[in-house]
């Protein structure tokens, strides 16, 4: 808290951020994008993580240091445009193993008209699924992917199944968080229910929420159990 505060008070980035522990122990803080974190672990004290990129910077009780050169600076206006827009017939559909159709059609059924499947792999479903999707895109829902990976790209053009389903209307999310693709997926079409627009507006990044790529450190999970791991976890953990 005395971390956020500090940022809030003296800092000069104009973002929703997430403050958060950086190590398990007080000595700094994360400042998480609020477009790419995540929580990763349900009681670890830096349980917070920026996904697919790295923290805006870090903060202490004497300053900030910033991680990211590209982030929103305060200005001296302070003339904020806020759009407080969004549509609760929207949902969130986590893909498993021989789903069946019924589901996808229940929530179409019940008037929802968006939809973002949390996909497998590179962003897939089963063919189990086709006929509930090609319902789905002729009754004008808007339908998009993204991954259960969490890490990493939607490539829908790589098997035939991924542009079996382009072809049936569902528009892939590149990185965004499934959980951010559902805020944002509200928030549009409280504005808007033109589809094509609606996707418009969902591949147009507002603040990161789809970045151009991962760089080489926005990936970063240790496994334990194989020596340079084990040898480098000792340096810090005695």
């Amino acid at each position: 808290l005395i971390h956020a505060s500090y940022a809030a008070a003296h800092g000069d980035i104009a973002e929703v951020l997430v403050c958060m522990f950086g190590p398990t122990s007080d000595d700094y803080g994360f400042l998480h994008r609020g477009t790419r974190v995540r929580k990763m672990h349900s009681s670890y004290r830096s349980t917070f993580r920026t996904i697919g990129d790295t923290p805006v910077a870090t903060v202490t009780r004497l300053g900030i240091k910033h991680i990211k050169k590209n982030y929103n600076p305060r200005r001296k206006d302070r003339k904020v445009k806020i759009l407080p827009y969004f549509n609760e017939k929207v949902t969130m559909m986590y893909y498993y193993p021989h789903m069946k159709a019924e589901v996808l059609d229940s929530l179409v059924d019940m008037g929802y008209k968006g939809i973002i499947i949390v996909g497998t792999g590179l962003g897939h479903v089963n063919r189990e699924l086709y006929p509930a999707l090609e319902r789905a895109r002729d009754r004008g829902v808007s339908v998009f992917m993204t991954l259960q990976t969490i890490w990493g790209y939607v490539h829908m053009f790589v098997y035939e199944t991924g542009r079996d389903m382009m072809a049936l209307g569902v528009v892939p999310l590149g990185n965004m968080l499934p959980e951010v693709a559902w805020v944002k997926l509200g928030w549009v079409m409280g504005q808007t229910d033109d589809q094509a627009e609606v996707k418009r507006m969902m591949l147009t990044p507002v603040n990161d929420e789809i970045t151009e790529r991962e760089p080489y450190d926005g990936y970063l999970v240790y496994q334990g159990g194989v020596p340079e791991m084990d040898e480098f976890v000792r340096k810090f953990r005695k």
